[in-house]
């Protein structure tokens, strides 16, 4: 962990300096998921966050972004190489995605966000630019900042800067749907399907990789049921509901009209917010050791909790 100033640019350091020492503040990207961990307290100042790909090596499979760069405009700049990340498609900044911790409903063929962070560059509570983790897993030493960061909705830091972890895009993309197929004795049929949604009623799969192999898993799921092929369906939308995959086989009695479940996964996205959950006592001793440790004057994002709804 370092904190040299002569290590950032002039972009940085402005953003250092927009952050300051003093005060409640938050950043603000595309406010896809503003409201999530609670509400800002009132006459918290909002900034933004630099943007723009510092620099991108496809050879190495890592680029270097700004927080403030939407997640689509990096992935258009990837896809000239055949390349994407773990960063969710649903209209937010690239620091949003890492703060939020959510991860893309593909995750099988993309990974997932807090194994793609390599290096994050943020702002303390105290106005000084901090750098954790390394541009390769390699030289990867020290404390692992970058999965502190992610999900801790910038309550331990202003996030200005990452090193992401990219993945090729599949040769091969298909999707296919079908009614009444048990989704999971299709996931335990699948060696790694890139995504497998279930409305309780309708299952739709995502196949990837090269040709031959699709194929192959093309054939196999067409032993369960009559699949049809299908467009690749919108992101699943409402409040993410956090469950163990298996929990995900017993939701005739889920208090909510509609639901999509991510199989496998243990995501399920509903109508309404999922019921509380008390965290254990040890685990709110941790949250408040990490807070005090990261933000003493608890001036970053006041007024939002991590793990509230």
């Amino acid at each position: 962990m370092t904190s040299t100033l002569q290590s950032f640019d002039a972009a940085l350091l402005a953003f250092a300096d927009d952050v300051g020492s003093q005060g409640p503040i938050s950043i603000a990207g595309s406010q896809t998921r503003w409201t999530l961990g609670g509400e800002l307290e009132p006459g918290t100042r909002t900034i933004s966050a630099p943007t723009g790909i510092v620099e991108y090596t496809p050879a190495e499979m890592t680029v270097v972004v700004r927080a403030g760069t939407p997640v689509s405009e990096l992935h258009a700049a990837l896809a000239e190489k055949g390349q994407w990340t773990a960063l969710p498609e649903r209209g937010g900044t690239v620091g949003g995605a890492i703060v939020v911790g959510e991860n893309d409903f593909r995750r099988g063929a993309r990974g997932e966000v807090r194994n793609a962070v390599l290096q994050v560059r943020y702002v303390s509570a105290e106005g000084e630019l901090v750098t954790g983790g390394g541009p390769t897993v390699k030289n990867v030493s020290g404390f692992d900042l970058p999965r502190l960061v992610v999900g801790s909705l910038g309550t331990l830091g202003c996030l200005a800067e990452v090193t992401l972890r990219t993945n090729p895009i599949p040769a091969s993309i298909r999707w296919f749907e079908a009614r009444n197929v048990d989704p999971f004795a299709l996931h335990s049929l699948l060696l790694n399907p890139g995504a497998i949604l279930w409305n309780g009623d309708d299952t739709q799969v995502m196949l990837h990789g090269h040709d031959v192999d699709v194929a192959a898993d093309v054939d196999r799921i067409l032993s369960l049921g009559a699949f049809s092929e299908i467009d690749e369906p919108e992101s699943p939308s409402g409040f993410r509901w956090s469950l163990q995959p298996s929990e995900l086989a017993t939701l005739d009695g889920l208090d909510t009209a509609t639901f999509v479940a991510e199989i496998g996964v243990g995501l399920l996205h509903a109508e309404k917010p999922q019921p509380p959950r008390m965290l254990s006592t040890a685990m709110t001793v941790i949250h408040e050791r990490l807070k005090a440790e990261f933000d003493r004057t608890g001036r970053l994002n006041p007024g939002r909790t991590v793990g509230s709804t």
